[in-house]
């Protein structure tokens, strides 16, 4: 991890419009950073932040049996159901409101099907790379909708032990989520590098303005900044903190 060294504060918008897409039968892809054959060498990652995708996945299809390794990967359901299946033995149906956490570690092969016949599957999934590597892989899920219903940010996953999360192999990190009500104000976590995305809804933020569904904002040793849900729609956040690393 890097420390001492100073960052030029920033807040960088990116629109949803101009992030990467993938689109094929059954799959409707849209990246914030490079991934599969997207790549650009100036957006790889923001932080510890390295994959921050929002995929609709059409009924009776999804991602087959594929690997991963020494990697934490998160994933959080906006609609809709997904069936994960891995080569550890976790079996589990994620849906909106359930963390899902998959530590790869070593090595471990998984699939993630929507399992209905009618209904699409609208879920986000982030990448934040491990503190440990090599560790033995692990899988965890947890139902946080109590606390979303309850209004603020609600710690989603955490490498820093907060208790309504579940946990990652990364104690510079913490995902933040949010059901904000219309007109609803939260405060934007201070730390070094943040990434606020708009699952849905839109919001109103310090030093950024507008941002509607799809769009997020980069910030930089930026400080805390107020957010606040649109009065009509309200919105859904999702918002990573992470120190910086010197792995990049």
């Amino acid at each position: 991890m890097e420390t001492g060294r100073s960052t030029t504060p920033a807040i960088d918008i990116r629109r949803a419009a101009d992030r990467f897409h993938t689109q094929i039968g059954w799959l409707d892809s849209w990246h914030s950073f490079s991934f599969s054959n997207h790549y650009d060498p100036s957006n790889t990652h923001h932080g510890l932040l390295l994959v921050s995708n929002d995929d609709r996945v059409k009924a009776g299809s999804g991602f087959r049996t594929h690997p991963h390794r020494d990697m934490e990967i998160v994933t959080w359901v906006l609609e809709g159901e997904l069936e994960h299946k891995d080569s550890e033995g976790h079996h589990g149906i994620i849906y909106p409101g359930l963390a899902q956490r998959m530590s790869a570690g070593t090595g471990i092969w998984h699939s993630e099907m929507n399992p209905h016949a009618s209904k699409d599957v609208h879920f986000i999934q982030m990448w934040v790379v491990p503190d440990t590597e090599r560790i033995t892989p692990g899988y965890e899920q947890l139902d946080i909708n109590g606390q979303l219903d309850k209004g603020g940010l609600v710690p989603i996953a955490s490498g820093r032990g907060h208790q309504a999360a579940i946990s990652i192999r990364q104690k510079g990190a913490v995902l933040w989520g949010g059901r904000l009500k219309p007109g609803g104000t939260v405060t934007v976590p201070d730390n070094r590098y943040v990434h606020l995305y708009v699952a849905a809804g839109a919001v109103l933020l310090e030093g950024a303005g507008r941002l509607e569904t799809g769009d997020a904002v980069r910030l930089t040793g930026a400080g805390a900044r107020t957010l606040t849900a649109d009065a009509g729609t309200g919105a859904e956040v999702l918002i990573w903190e992470t120190d910086g690393s010197d792995r990049f």
